[in-house]
C-alpha cells in the first residue's frame, strides 16, 4: 500500500537538482453548461502551480477533460432537441476556448466520453470484480411513471423529513444541512415531469467500500494528505477504528442513460462518479499514446512519477476515499496529494444570477476584461489551505491597477524610453550587481517555493515589496530630471540599467499567473524564455532591449459595469445550461432583445376546461388547460380579483408552456397563463388575461 508524500518532503525535492515526473489534474467540469468564475478559480490555482514546476524544468503533464456522463446530459440534449454525443463537442468547443482564453495550460484536454476511458474503466471494474470488491443487490429507487426513468437524487424534490423546509432536494437539505434518501422526502416530485416518483426495485452494482481492507489502506492513506483539515474530515467520516462508518458505493445507472455499458451487465451503466475519475487516466493515456509515453510507467504501483489532483472542498469525498481505493485495489498507484480549495464569493455574497455576479468566463471575454487580470486577483488571495476567496469588484479594479499598472509595468514605461534613445537599448553592465538587484535576486527562491507550496498570496506579497522597493529607486534617481544634463549621462545609464534589470526579475517573479503579459516582456527585453535558474542571468549589453510597446491598460470601471449587465441579462433561471449568443452590450442595457431570444419562449394556445378557486389563498385560480398534448396542464394563476372561475371555463388563451414546473404551497404548477395589467396594478379591473381570435385550436404555436 502507498500513502500520499507529505507537503514538505514533496517540497524539499523540487530544488534537489532531480527532475521530477508529474501528472496533474483539476477536477472535470460537467458537459452540461458554462464555465464561471468560481471554476476558474480552480484551473488558475493549478495552471500556477504546473507553470512554477515547469519553469524548474520538471517533467509536468497537466491533463483535463469534460464530465460527460449522466442523466442531466441526456435530458439536456432531449431538451435542445440534439444527441448527447452532439450537444458533449459542442460544449468542449466553449470549455476548451474558455480555458484557452484564460490561459491554462493542459497539455491535453479530452473527454470522458471516449475509448480510453471505456477500456480503462472495463479493466478497473473488472480487476474491483476479481478482487471481490464489487456486490450486486436489489436496490428500491425512484422512478418517474412519466419520463419512465430513474431519477438522480438531484432530480428530485421534496419536503425535508428533518425539518420540513420545502423544494429540497433528494440527497440533502439546504436548510437545514441533514442528509437523507430520496425516499425519504415528502411529497416528492420529479424535477423533469412533476409527476410522483414511483418507487420500484432494480439491481444494481456496488464497491464495497466496507471491506475491512479497504477501512485499512484509507486510514494510511489520509495520513499523508497535504492539508490538515482535509486529513480531519477523512477521518471524521472514516469513524474510530472498527466503528465501520463507510458505506458501499453504488456505481451503476439503469437504462436508459448516457455512459458506458457494465461489461455483462446489460442494460447497466456505470455511474458518472465511477468514470469520470477514471478519465483523469484516459485523458493521460490519449497525451501518452500521441507522444510517446509508456502510460504504465506513470501508472503503476512502481511508478516513481508524482501524481496530483486539485479539487473543490465540495468533492473531497469522492477523490480522497472512493478513488484512491478504486486505484490501490485495481493495481494502480495511488495519488500522490491531494490539493482542496474553497469557494468563491463575489463582494462578499454567493454568486447571484440576478445581481449580475454569476459570472461566465465567456462573460469576462467578451466584455474586454483581460483574464489575466483575474488570474493575478485570484492568485493574491489564494492559499494552501481550503479557506473560501472573495471577489471584490471594487477591490479587484483597485489592486490590478495599482500592483501591474501603477508598480509593475510602470518601472519599464517610466525608464526604458530614455534607455533606447540615449543608450542604442543597451544595458550598463557594470550596474548588474546593484545591491538592490542582489537583494531581489536572493528573494527569487523564496518566491518559488511560496508558489510551489501554493502559497501564491505570499508569493505576490513578496513580488510587490520588490516593485515597492524599485519604484523607490527610482522616485529617488528621478530619471526624467537626470536626462536634463548631458553631464548625468553615467547617472541616467545606471538608473535604466538598474530598473529594466529589476523589471526582469519582476517578470521571473511574475510570470506563472501572468504567462501572457510575460511572454510581451521577454520579447521587449529580447530575452529566452524566463526559467528559475534566470535569476543570475542579468540583461547584457551585447544584446539590446527593443522598442518599447504598452502592455497592459486599466481596469476601467465601465467594464465592470458592462460585465454584471451581460450577466444579469444572458443567465436567466435555466440559461446557465445552455450557452447563450453573444450579445451586445449597449443592447443588453437597454433592455432590447433578440429575436433568439423571444424564440425560446414556447407561447401556445390554451383552452381552459376547468378552473377553480384555491382554497386558503387570496389571489390564486387553479387552472386546468389542454394545449393539444396527452394531458392536460395544472396552472396556478394570480387573477382571482378580476375573474369568477366559471366565467373562464371554454375560454382560449396563451400560455408559456416550456417554463419550468415549480413546485407551490398548493401543488405542481406547470406553466403561466398570460395577461395585461394597467400600470397600476391595483387599479380597475386590473387584468385581463389574453383571448386568441377565434379559429385558433389548442396547442398551436404562438410566433
Amino acid at each position: 500500500m502507498s500513502a500520499p508524500i507529505p507537503a514538505s518532503a514533496s517540497a524539499a525535492s523540487a530544488h534537489d537538482g532531480g527532475r521530477r515526473q508529474i501528472l496533474v489534474t483539476s477536477a472535470l467540469p460537467y458537459a452540461n453548461g458554462q464555465i464561471h468564475i468560481g471554476h476558474m478559480v480552480e484551473y488558475i490555482q493549478t495552471d500556477i502551480w504546473v507553470r512554477t514546476l515547469r519553469m524548474h524544468g520538471h517533467e509536468v503533464y497537466y491533463v483535463g477533460a469534460d464530465d460527460t456522463h449522466g442523466t442531466p446530459i441526456m435530458l439536456h440534449a432531449e431538451k435542445e432537441g440534439t444527441t448527447p454525443k452532439q450537444l458533449i463537442e459542442r460544449v468542449w468547443k466553449e470549455h476548451k476556448h474558455d480555458f484557452d482564453s484564460f490561459g491554462i495550460s493542459f497539455d491535453n484536454y479530452y473527454s470522458t466520453d471516449a475509448e480510453e476511458n471505456r477500456g480503462l474503466c472495463n479493466t478497473i471494474y473488472g480487476a474491483l470484480q476479481q478482487a471481490g470488491l464489487i456486490d450486486a443487490r436489489d436496490i428500491e429507487q425512484a422512478y418517474d411513471p412519466v419520463k419512465e426513468i430513474f431519477l438522480p437524487d438531484r432530480f428530485i424534490k421534496g419536503e425535508c423529513p428533518k425539518c420540513g423546509a420545502k423544494d429540497q432536494y433528494g440527497d440533502n437539505c439546504e436548510v437545514c444541512g441533514s442528509t437523507y434518501q430520496p425516499t425519504d422526502l415528502v411529497n416528492p416530485y420529479s424535477v423533469v415531469s412533476g409527476a410522483t416518483p414511483i418507487r420500484k426495485t432494480s439491481t444494481h452494482y456496488f464497491f464495497r467500500l466496507s471491506d475491512p481492507r479497504c477501512e485499512a489502506f484509507l486510514r494510511g492513506w489520509v495520513s499523508g494528505l497535504a492539508q490538515p483539515e482535509a486529513t480531519n474530515k477523512m477521518r471524521e467520516w472514516l469513524g474510530d477504528k472498527g466503528e465501520a462508518k463507510l458505506a458501499d458505493w453504488d456505481i451503476s445507472r439503469d437504462s436508459p442513460y448516457f455512459g458506458f455499458e457494465i461489461p455483462g451487465a446489460p442494460s447497466k451503466y456505470f455511474y458518472v462518479w465511477m468514470d469520470a475519475p477514471v478519465g483523469y487516466y484516459a485523458s493521460f493515456k490519449n497525451l501518452a499514446d500521441h507522444i510517446g509515453l509508456n502510460f504504465d510507467d506513470w501508472v503503476k504501483p512502481s511508478s516513481k512519477a508524482e501524481q496530483y489532483h486539485f479539487i473543490g472542498k465540495d468533492i473531497l469525498y469522492f477523490h480522497t476515499l472512493f478513488w484512491p481505493a478504486m486505484l490501490e485495489f485495481s493495481g494502480h498507484r495511488t495519488p500522490t496529494n491531494m490539493f482542496a480549495h474553497g469557494f468563491l464569493t463575489v463582494d462578499g455574497a454567493k454568486m447571484s444570477k440576478s445581481r449580475g455576479t454569476f459570472i461566465t468566463a465567456q462573460s469576462i471575454i467578451d466584455t474586454g476584461i483581460n483574464p489575466e487580470w483575474l488570474r493575478y486577483y485570484f492568485a493574491a488571495k489564494l492559499n494552501s489551505t481550503m479557506e473560501d476567496i472573495d471577489l471584490n469588484l471594487e477591490d479587484f479594479q483597485a489592486r490590478v491597477n495599482s500592483d501591474l499598472v501603477g508598480k509593475y509595468v510602470n518601472i519599464a514605461s517610466r525608464t526604458a524610453g530614455f534607455l533606447i534613445k540615449r543608450f542604442d537599448g543597451r544595458v550598463q553592465d557594470s550596474t548588474m550587481n546593484h545591491a538592490l538587484l542582489a537583494d531581489m535576486r536572493a528573494a527569487i527562491p523564496q518566491i518559488a517555493a511560496y508558489y510551489e507550496s501554493r502559497e501564491y498570496g505570499r508569493a505576490l506579497r513578496t513580488t510587490m515589496e520588490l516593485a515597492d522597493a524599485i519604484n523607490a529607486y527610482v522616485d529617488t534617481t528621478k530619471p526624467w530630471e537626470q536626462a536634463k544634463d548631458p553631464a548625468n549621462a553615467v547617472a541616467l545609464h545606471e538608473t535604466c540599467s538598474v530598473s529594466l534589470e529589476a523589471f526582469r526579475l519582476l517578470s521571473l517573479a511574475l510570470k506563472p499567473v501572468l504567462p501572457k503579459l510575460i511572454e510581451a516582456v521577454e520579447s521587449f527585453l529580447g530575452i529566452a524564455p524566463l526559467a528559475w535558474t534566470d535569476a543570475g542571468k542579468p540583461l547584457s549589453s551585447a544584446s539590446p532591449v527593443n522598442a518599447y510597446k504598452h502592455l497592459t491598460t486599466r481596469v476601467d470601471p465601465k467594464q465592470i459595469e458592462a460585465l454584471l449587465a451581460a450577466n444579469r441579462e444572458s443567465l436567466q433561471p435555466g440559461a446557465e445550461a445552455v450557452a447563450p449568443a453573444k450579445k451586445d452590450v449597449k443592447q443588453e442595457e437597454s433592455g432590447v432583445i433578440s429575436i433568439d431570444d423571444f424564440a425560446k419562449v414556447d407561447l401556445r394556445i390554451a383552452k381552459i376546461v376547468d378552473c377553480k378557486a384555491v382554497e386558503g389563498s387570496d389571489k390564486l385560480l387553479q387552472l386546468t388547460l389542454d394545449i393539444g398534448e396527452e394531458k392536460t396542464r395544472n396552472v396556478f394563476s394570480g387573477i382571482k380579483s378580476a375573474y369568477r372561475p366559471e366565467d373562464l371555463v371554454g375560454k382560449l388563451t396563451v400560455m408559456a408552456a416550456n417554463l419550468a414546473p415549480r413546485k407551490m404551497k398548493f401543488g405542481m404548477s406547470e406553466g403561466i397563463v398570460l395577461a395585461a395589467s394597467a400600470t397600476d396594478e391595483k387599479a380597475e379591473p386590473g387584468l385581463y388575461i389574453l383571448e386568441p381570435h377565434g379559429g385558433a385550436k389548442p396547442g398551436m404555436r404562438v410566433k
